[in-house]
């Protein structure tokens, strides 16, 4: 039963990645490198695994594709803060844990990419439309249908699955194709020759 039940799974997440809409996700790539060449600062957001998404999409942009570059990226998940978080839950509402601190930092040509499994995360929600209020660029990544979020983000990339597992699946390719497309430029650019003078004779 468990070979039946990893085959059917891995089948039909080949089909769902197979899917993915190709110049979106290109589309995506010249959004972040447009934010990186002005040195605007880029927020991610998610709940529960998207969180987890968020954090490592940070993590790889911020370090891996960053370290010897030109222009490193400015990348905040504001799934991080713990104690902030924790603090605007407590005293405000969970719905308000990212558009809070959003208003601290985000600025007219910023950039939010909103991770939601289902699209319906009113905290989620809540940061895109105060992002699109202020002037920022707003891209969600939702799955099903797109729920909410395919309405209210300027833009955004559906995976087609109705299962959460290879929603996040998806996202987290979606990620990992965006992070070392970068990386892959960082590796791509010609090495200086060294001069002929200290070439050893």
């Amino acid at each position: 039963m468990s070979l039946e039940f990893i085959r059917e799974y891995l089948d039909e997440l080949d089909a769902t990645l197979r899917a993915l809409p190709h110049e979106q996700i290109a589309g995506v790539i010249a959004a972040i490198r447009d934010v990186r060449d002005r040195d605007a600062q880029l927020f991610v957001v998610g709940n529960g695994g998207s969180a987890a998404t968020a954090s490592h999409f940070a993590v790889d942009l911020g370090k891996g594709a960053s370290l010897a570059a030109e222009r490193r990226f400015r990348v905040m998940s504001l799934t991080d803060n713990v104690p902030w978080i924790t603090a605007l839950g407590n005293d405000l509402s969970y719905a308000d844990v990212f558009v809070e601190q959003l208003k601290n930092f985000a600025r007219p040509g910023d950039l939010l990419l909103a991770f939601s499994g289902s699209g319906n995360s009113e905290n989620v929600l809540r940061a895109v439309r105060y992002a699109n209020s202020i002037g920022c660029r707003t891209i969600g990544l939702s799955g099903f249908e797109g729920g909410r979020l395919r309405e209210e983000a300027q833009e955004c990339l559906v995976v087609r699955a109705d299962h959460m597992g290879r929603i996040e699946d998806g996202h987290f390719v979606i990620q990992h194709l965006i992070v070392y497309y970068f990386m892959s430029m960082l590796h791509a650019e010609p090495a200086i020759a060294a001069p002929a003078s200290s070439a050893r004779r």
